[in-house]
């Protein structure tokens, strides 16, 4: 029997892909988790924008500042496909659209502003703090709290003692992206920003769910390196309804934030219904 790829997924066919345990989900180890799969999408988009720009790697002239995930239902560890398409193309902005599909049905769609790059070093500013470097923490084990086969494949090490709804780590990984195809630092990045909702709980998930319903990440410098700082607040409200935001770091600093939209209830009531 083959062993399993050092990676969270391997491309089947132009637009379809098969999940390796690595993406196993936190509240189902049969559902995949989103994180990695956010990854992968902003792959595809960047692929896509290449091949439209006849080139291997896109264009610097144009960057993702914005991508917005709604999550419509789960995905299971089993072959999906990622299609993408130009929403309103552009010189200077353009949105793409990308549509992940599983079991025959829509499951996440995605959608990413590219806007045009230009030297505003002169004018820069407003960045939050950053953070402790990575190398002077302990690592903690997510594993503690999370079951899962994409949390097992986590580095994570907290800057400051997590408490309930608050937390700031760095988080790591050794995997790939995608078998034997190399992927931005932007891709990296964005595989590990779902964990955020994660690190920072405010009840134990054996008690209570909270799965995010959506991800949005806005950035104001695209970052850098393999290393993803979350600063990480968690708000549950009254009546169901939650938030996570976060202040995202690489090891330069702040590059910018991101927000998921949390539906909350104990875990003695029927499973969410997405």
């Amino acid at each position: 029997m083959p062993s399993e790829p050092d990676a969270y997924f391997t491309r089947t066919g132009r637009h379809t892909f098969q999940p390796t345990s690595h993406t196993g989900g936190a509240w189902s180890e049969s559902e995949q988790h989103i994180s990695p799969l956010g990854g992968l999408i902003v792959h595809e988009i960047q692929a896509h924008a290449a091949a439209r720009e006849g080139q291997a790697q896109p264009s610097d002239s144009l960057a993702i500042s914005r991508l917005s995930l709604d999550i419509l239902g789960v995905l299971p560890v089993d072959e999906f496909d990622i299609h993408v398409q130009v929403i309103r193309p552009g010189r200077t902005i353009e949105l793409l659209e990308a549509t992940v599909t599983a079991t025959g049905r829509p499951a996440i769609c995605a959608r990413a502003w590219r806007l045009a790059t230009a030297d505003t070093r002169q004018v820069s500013g407003g960045e939050d703090v950053a953070l402790s470097s990575p190398q002077a923490v302990q690592r903690w084990p997510l594993t503690s709290v999370w079951p899962g086969g994409y949390i097992a494949s986590l580095d994570v090490r907290p800057t400051t003692q997590p408490e309930p709804g608050r937390a700031t780590a760095w988080v790591h990984t050794s995997l790939q992206l995608l078998e034997d195809e190399p992927s931005s630092d932007l891709a990296r990045f964005v595989a590990l920003v779902d964990t955020a909702n994660g690190i920072a709980v405010r009840r134990p998930p054996r008690e209570w769910m909270f799965p995010n319903v959506d991800l949005t990440i806005h950035l104001h410098r695209q970052p850098e390196g393999d290393w993803v700082g979350l600063d990480t607040t968690v708000v549950f409200g009254p009546a169901g309804h939650g938030l996570t935001s976060t202040v995202l770091h690489d090891r330069l600093g702040p590059v910018g934030r991101a927000e998921q939209s949390l539906t909350i209830r104990p875990l003695h009531l029927p499973s969410v219904q997405r």
